[in-house]
């Protein structure tokens, strides 16, 4: 009897969790992420000595990984811009006419604080934490676009669209959340 309670008692405090995380990126490994590791940048002899920077405790190396500033490169952006700080030149007309009509602060906070009390009342359930499950879709699903609807409202309009997957035989009325993002080309 004593064990029976223990474990009623152990599952109640399981279900009473305050953990607002609805994504399960574990998956129960124990074992080390193969994509964490970063190779560092071969060592090369610079032009002239006199032009290395000062070694400074703490601070970056020549060969320290730059993962974010390689693909950038990689892809043909300038990686110099990562370290801009504020608006650029090019996006100072947007950002003054967006924020004609007043804007706050404090915006980034109190959305981040609204998601956090948003996962809370929509965080996994008791066999969904004892199974590990991921419920990132079903938490969000009433903030999810329909993809098929907004295409029919748009159609009308003569508005161009990207296409969109065909649905399944059967399946008019059944969506699954991954799918209900649109996906749309860069003309």
């Amino acid at each position: 009897m004593r064990a029976i309670a223990l474990m009623m008692t152990m599952l109640g405090l399981a279900a009473c969790s305050t953990d607002p995380h609805l994504m399960n990126l574990d998956s129960g490994r124990s074992s080390p992420d193969e994509f964490a590791i970063l190779p560092t940048k071969p060592l090369q002899m610079p032009a002239d000595l006199n032009a290395l920077p000062a070694p400074t405790p703490g601070g970056s190396n020549i060969t320290d990984p730059t993962p974010q500033a390689d693909a950038v490169a990689a892809l043909g952006g300038n990686p110099g811009q990562l370290s801009a700080q504020g608006v650029g030149a090019a996006d100072g007309a947007l950002i003054a006419y967006a924020s004609r009509l007043g804007r706050d602060a404090a915006i980034r906070q109190t959305t981040a604080q609204e998601d956090v009390e948003w996962r809370s009342r929509h965080s996994r359930r008791l066999l969904e934490v004892l199974a590990r499950t991921n419920v990132y879709y079903r938490a969000y699903d009433a903030m999810t676009l329909d993809s098929w609807a907004e295409l029919e409202r748009w159609r009308p309009t003569g508005v161009r669209l990207p296409a969109a997957p065909p649905r399944n035989r059967g399946e008019a009325a059944t969506v699954r959340p991954a799918d209900q993002a649109p996906i749309m080309r860069g003309d």
